[in-house]
């Protein structure tokens, strides 16, 4: 997606709205990516019931921890990338959906300059 440059206007606001959804598409779509790996890890590494393993994914990618014991070697390496790579999403899927209004703003004081100075 491109961004208008600092010497064009300001995007009128039902694009600016479009352009947030997508950003917020593209964020859920990353999570969603996240959550399937994790849901596929504890199934797989420690042969949890996919329900199950959807809970435990989801409260390691929330920051909460998992809800059932890890008890296979490979679980608990699993466990621990998951959780630094859960981390490592979160900060990710943030960027994605505030870069659209962080940019906004920039851009706006760019152009507020620019008429007093």
């Amino acid at each position: 997606m491109r961004y208008e440059h600092k010497t064009e206007p300001l995007l009128p606001a039902r694009r600016f709205v479009a352009r947030l959804l997508v950003h917020t598409a593209v964020g859920l779509t990353v999570i969603a990516a996240s959550l399937g790996l994790g849901v596929l890890g504890y199934h797989h590494f420690e042969g949890l019931p996919w329900l199950d393993a959807t809970l435990n994914a989801s409260m390691i990618l929330g920051g909460m921890g998992p809800v059932d014991p890890i008890r296979t070697s490979g679980g608990k390496a699993f466990a621990s990338g998951y959780a630094l790579f859960s981390g490592v999403v979160f900060l990710v899927v943030v960027g994605i959906i505030i870069a659209p209004a962080a940019h906004r703003v920039l851009h706006r004081l760019h152009l507020e300059g620019r008429r007093t100075g």
